[in-house]
């Protein structure tokens, strides 16, 4: 069976007082909750205290995007390596506010996807389609054109090293949420087309949902079969509701 992750997105939220009481929470909360693998990725300039915090903790670290470079000119980027360097495990990669916002294509995206794992990250390559596209049909399209970027260019086993997560966008701090059905349909047609490419990669690739996943729904999403976990924003700042998700995790996995 996959091991479910749960991924806090803390996205531009925090400060040194209340992350340090936020993560001191969470490590009392997740401690033996072997079933399930917890990791949060606050904004960069906390990441080496995040790190030093968590150094006897389960909870991973990762960060929220990586350049597509790994040194040089440009101002304001950070390096795969340097996340690596303070202790990342991970590395979110295409969130959709990334591809709106900072206008990267799909393209980008497998190029920093490709640069964090020859940096030793796992990336968490976010996929999803915006309100317009699921009201036309479009979804699958959508999601297809974002990660046969991935496949073409770092090829179908890329995918062993790393894990998808599906972003409806028009359910990202929104406060919707796709049903269990939308969800599953799209998590089902993830894997199915990695499975064209290889079965077993597709058997073992963890698809998170990233979809304003809250303590009180996370139970009927993580039930699904091809739901391995959450990406979580929102609900990752507030420790009770982000160890309610990740409770719920661990009894999905424990119901097999």
């Amino acid at each position: 069976m996959r091991k479910a992750l749960v991924a806090g997105n803390w996205k531009m939220n925090g400060s040194l007082t209340a992350n340090r009481e936020l993560l001191a929470a969470l490590d009392d909360a997740v401690q033996g909750s072997d079933a399930v693998a917890v990791a949060v990725c606050p904004p960069a300039v906390y990441l080496r205290d995040t790190v030093a915090q968590l150094q006897n903790s389960p909870i991973a670290v990762g960060g929220q995007d990586c350049s597509d470079e790994e040194a040089g000119a440009f101002t304001g980027e950070i390096a795969a390596g340097m996340l690596k360097e303070v202790g990342c495990e991970y590395v979110i990669v295409g969130h959709s506010e990334r591809r709106a916002r900072q206008h990267e294509d799909s393209a980008w995206v497998a190029r920093k996807f490709a640069a964090a794992q020859a940096a030793g990250l796992v990336p968490i390559l976010c996929v999803g389609e915006q309100l317009e596209d699921r009201e036309a049909g479009r979804t699958e399209t959508v999601v297809s054109e974002q990660l046969n970027a991935v496949l073409d260019a770092a090829g179908v086993a890329a995918l062993d090293r790393a894990v998808v997560a599906y972003e409806p966008v028009w359910a990202i701090g929104t406060g919707r949420t796709a049903t269990p059905d939308q969800a599953a349909e799209v998590h089902a047609f993830i894997r199915s087309r990695v499975a064209r490419h290889d079965p077993a990669v597709a058997e073992g690739l963890r698809i998170l949902y990233g979809g304003s996943m809250k303590a009180d729904n996370a139970a009927g999403l993580l039930a699904l079969p091809d739901i391995d976990g959450g990406l979580i924003g929102g609900a990752s700042l507030d420790a009770e509701a982000f160890t309610g998700i990740v409770n719920a995790a661990v009894a999905a996995r424990a119901r097999g």
